[in-house]
Parts: structure tokens; sequence; C-alpha cells
């Protein structure tokens, strides 16, 4: 199928998808009054497992043979799995808007580490302008404090957002670029699953004893719309449109986030905060906008 230029439907159909995602640091942080990181992780992505296994049968997606790409897809699982325990452990020493700004920053780390490690990815100027701009927000925030926002928490999500990017330049950089991306999701959420119980139990983390209904909507929620539903939109989205202009959306994701925040947790937004939500995604507009031809 020929990708095609971005139409009314593709663009509201990624603003949902925007929002679905913004949203995704509220639902996890309320989860975690019964459920833990860890636990999370691998709760969430076992229940995707479900819905993208139906998904590729009824699709008759081809995701199931060897082909080369299982040590790069084991590599891409492992970071996917240790973004979001940092990510979900962040969230309980920080606001959800500031996890949300500080993960979103990935695009940032991706485009250095594709500087260096991907000689084909050449930024021009206007992208280096907005990795100076995400730069300077992402300093800026972490420099200033707000109420509820801890240093541990917004470090953790820093560094989930570097994770993110690792899996991202894995995922360019070796034979996956080339596998379907359902494969390489069922990859990254099936090492999560089966990792994330040994991986709580190494790191002490008490397993769940009582999980509130609201709790398991969540949980739901994160499995069944976020990893199975949202991600595979995303995907077919990704095959009838031009990349770089859904990409181009992905801007709008923290400020959703930070809405979110602000709204059901009622997250301090300070005039340095709202200026480093203005740099960052500014900042990230510019990296990932198509350029004109």
């Amino acid at each position: 199928m020929t990708a095609r230029p971005l139409d009314a439907f593709g663009a509201a159909l990624t603003f949902v998808l925007c929002v679905v995602w913004g949203f995704n640091q509220v639902a996890v942080k309320l989860a975690l009054a019964d459920v833990g990181p860890v636990a999370q992780t691998g709760l969430r992505s076992a229940i995707g497992i479900v819905c993208v296994v139906a998904y590729a049968r009824f699709a008759r997606r081809p995701i199931f043979t060897l082909d080369g790409t299982e040590a790069a897809g084991a590599l891409a699982g492992l970071l996917f799995t240790a973004e979001f325990v940092a990510l979900y452990e962040s969230l309980r020493w920080t606001t959800a808007s500031r996890a949300t700004l500080f993960i979103y920053a990935s695009p940032f780390f991706v485009a250095l580490g594709a500087v260096f490690l991907m000689k084909s990815e050449r930024l021009d100027r206007r992208q280096w302008l907005g990795l100076a701009l995400a730069f300077a927000g992402v300093a800026l925030a972490m420099l200033g404090r707000s109420p509820g926002g801890g240093l541990l928490g917004d470090v953790l999500a820093l560094l989930a957002a570097a994770l993110w990017a690792a899996t991202t330049i894995v995922i360019k950089a070796t034979p996956l670029r080339r596998a379907d991306p359902l494969k390489v999701l069922l990859y990254q959420i099936a090492v999560a699953a089966a990792v994330s119980p040994f991986l709580a139990w190494a790191l002490g983390e008490a397993a769940p004893r009582s999980v509130s209904a609201q709790t398991l909507a969540l949980l739901l929620w994160q499995g069944i719309v976020v990893v199975g539903v949202s991600y595979a939109l995303w995907f077919w989205a990704l095959k009838r449109y031009v990349a770089p202009q859904l990409a181009a959306f992905t801007f709008v994701t923290p400020l959703v986030g930070v809405l979110a925040g602000w709204l059901v947790f009622g997250d301090a937004i300070t005039p340095g905060f709202a200026a480093a939500i203005v740099l960052v995604t500014g900042g990230l507009a510019l990296v990932t906008w198509p350029a004109k031809r």
C-alpha cells in the first residue's frame, strides 16, 4: 500500500491516540495504590499480548515465524521493560505532569543517538534548533522545582525517556527495521510479561494483595486500550499515511499529559514549568515536523 498524505480522518485518529497516551501516566499513578510499577508493567503487557495475538490472527499477519530478528527483539524487549519500570517508578516520586514532560523528551535522545550511531540520519538546522529548545526545556524543568515534584522521580522519568530512545535506535539499526511493526511490539510486550515477575522478586516488590475495581479497570485500560487497541491503530496509520506527518502530531501528547495531571491530581504548573513545557513541546514539534519538499 502506498502511503498517502494525512487527511482529516488520519489527523483526528492521531489526535485521539495522543489523548489516550497523554492520560496513560494518570492511569498508572492511580493504580500504584494497589499494584507496584513492575507488576503493572508485566500485567499490562500480558493483557496486551492477548490483544495483539488476537488481532494478528484476525488480520492474518505473519508475525510468528523465525526470521533472524529474535536477538534484536529480545534486546528491544529488555529495554522496553526497563523503560516502563523506570517510568512507573518515577510516578511514586514526582507528579504525572512532570513525568509526562520528561518521558516525551525521548525524541531528543533519539536524534542525538542517531547522529552518532546512524550516519544516514542527518539533522537539518531546524531540527538542531528543536533539539536545543527541548534541551533547554528539560534543563529548566530539572532545575526548577514544583509542588509534588521530586528530583528522584524526575531523573527516573528522564531515564525512561533515554531507554525509550535506545529501544527506538535498536529497532532502526537492526533487522527489526524490516520486521512487521506488530511483531516488533509483540517482542517488547512478551519480554516484559516474561521478565517482570522475576524482576519484581529481585527488587523486593510486594505482590498485589487486594485490587480495587478502579485499579482493575485501569489495568484493563492500559492493556486493552493503550497496548492493544491504540498501538494497533497506530501501526495501521503508519502503513496508510506518510509517517513524518503522523510523527509531527506527537508533540500534542505531553500537552495532554500535563493537562491530565492538572485535571485529575491538581498538579501545580508554575511559571517556570510552563516555560519548560513550551520549550520541550516546541522543540519536539521542530524535530518531528515534516520538511517541506
